[in-house]
């Protein structure tokens, strides 16, 4: 019966102590990304970009491609100057376990990646698939703007989360497994991210 009851504080303490981080994490987290409109404007983007490469008329999908350029420059200088303010923060609560799921104290124990170094790979990723070179097909741009998208909020739900966490919840919105979005981002934020988190 002691032993039972032993699991049973166990089991409440660990989860009570995952709650509480992960409460700190996203408040810290969103405290940096309410100064911007990078959640809408990635979006506005994607929404864009459905509709767009759904036009049969090559001619109408140029024009709505057109207008989403605005919001594309927007994400790219957002972005860029998330990535400077969130340098301001303390390393040892910007620390992320490289385990799959949580476990208490793991960022030190077990290995981790700096989320402030993640967030400049981002956002370096994200103005070279807006800038790409202009002979590139519009397909091809708005899958790598996309991509990139994509892989900084699977971080930013690994960092308040866990891997498994922002896995599971890109799989389930928008069909694409972790190691799928991996392979999808540009070559160079491939190689420089895996360095990171691998």
């Amino acid at each position: 019966m002691e032993i039972i009851v032993f699991f049973a504080l166990a089991g409440a303490a660990w989860v009570f102590a995952r709650a509480r981080q992960q409460q700190r994490r996203i408040a810290l987290l969103g405290s940096f990304l309410s100064r911007y409109t990078i959640e809408k404007n990635i979006e506005t983007v994607t929404q864009g970009y459905l509709r767009a490469l759904g036009e049969a008329d090559a001619g109408r999908q140029a024009q709505v491609l057109d207008l989403l350029r605005a919001n594309e420059q927007a994400l790219c200088s957002q972005v860029a100057q998330l990535a400077k303010d969130f340098a301001a923060a303390q390393p040892v609560i910007t620390a992320v376990s490289k385990l799959p799921v949580w476990v208490p104290l793991a960022p030190s124990l077990a290995g981790s990646f700096d989320l402030r170094e993640a967030l400049r790979i981002h956002a370096r990723g994200i103005c070279r698939a807006v800038d790409v070179p202009p002979e590139t097909s519009p397909r091809d741009r708005a899958f790598a703007i996309s991509a990139e998208l994509l892989l900084m909020q699977h971080t930013c739900h690994w960092f308040c989360r866990s891997r498994l966490v922002a896995s599971s919840r890109m799989l389930a919105r928008h069909r694409t497994s972790y190691e799928q979005l991996v392979a999808s981002v540009l070559p160079q934020t491939r190689a420089e991210y895996l360095a990171l988190v691998a």
